[in-house]
């Protein structure tokens, strides 16, 4: 995505059904708009300093209050202590385990269904994985090739100086990917277990951006980040499949 693109206005125009994928509209501002059924997905809308104003009124902090009441434990992700971070993955374990309890109960085929273009149930388990390789195999662990093959990237990343390739281009079976899900839960799990406050300031490198610092508190902030947001994706689609068969 260019960020180099000269603003544009609009003025009586219809955008009426646009979808906007991977769009940069920070700063963009609307005059005398009909946004009647607008649907908006900012994962990254709570950053430090951001603000989301409709109205006149910054609807930002009720967004992430109301994201903590229908996720109970979500909250618990900017812990900052290692009780905290502990409390906070169990909690990310307990969401997953009801979520992929009603996946399972779900008709066959399920996991593999695509909304809107999104990725399917199966797939994201499978970026969740690759999510962990990164941020904690490669980042916290410095792990030289941290990556499970069944791990699903971002099409448009690349890691710095670091092969794609060994991400398999094949379609594994939903067996397969619980079983490397499980595992890298785990990964998780043991390694909060044993962290203690000396190792969470510990210096690190960001495997996406090496010019900005990290520590091993942030890297485990991003992790917990990315469990949650796609955790709202997951039950967002499965609410749409649910809906559309009844």
């Amino acid at each position: 995505m260019s960020d180099d693109a000269e603003p544009r206005e609009f003025v009586r125009t219809s955008l009426r059904g646009a979808r906007f994928v991977e769009v940069d509209l920070s700063g963009a501002v609307m005059r005398a708009v009909d946004v009647a059924g607008m649907e908006m997905d900012a994962p990254w809308l709570l950053g430090e300093g951001d603000a989301l104003l409709v109205n006149g009124v910054d609807v930002a902090p009720y967004v992430d209050a109301e994201l903590d009441r229908r996720f109970p434990g979500r909250a618990l992700r900017r812990a900052d202590d290692p009780d905290g971070l502990r409390a906070a993955w169990a909690a990310v374990e307990s969401a997953w385990a009801a979520t992929l309890a009603r996946a399972a109960a779900m008709p066959p085929g399920t996991v593999d269904v695509s909304v809107g273009g999104e990725w399917s149930f199966a797939q994201t388990l499978r970026h969740l994985v690759m999510a962990t390789d990164t941020w904690l195999g490669r980042a916290i662990l410095e792990v030289e090739q941290p990556y499970h093959p069944l791990g699903q990237p971002n099409d448009e990343y690349e890691l710095d100086g670091y092969d794609m390739s060994v991400f398999t281009t094949e379609t594994p079976t939903y067996a397969e990917v619980l079983a490397v899900r499980a595992d890298r839960v785990a990964m998780v799990r043991d390694f909060v277990a044993g962290v203690d406050e000396a190792a969470l300031g510990v210096p690190r490198q960001n495997p996406w951006a090496p010019q900005h610092p990290e520590t091993t508190l942030s890297c485990l902030h991003t992790i917990l980040e990315e469990e949650w947001e796609h955790h709202r994706f997951a039950v967002r689609d499965l609410d749409a499949i649910a809906a559309a068969a009844r």
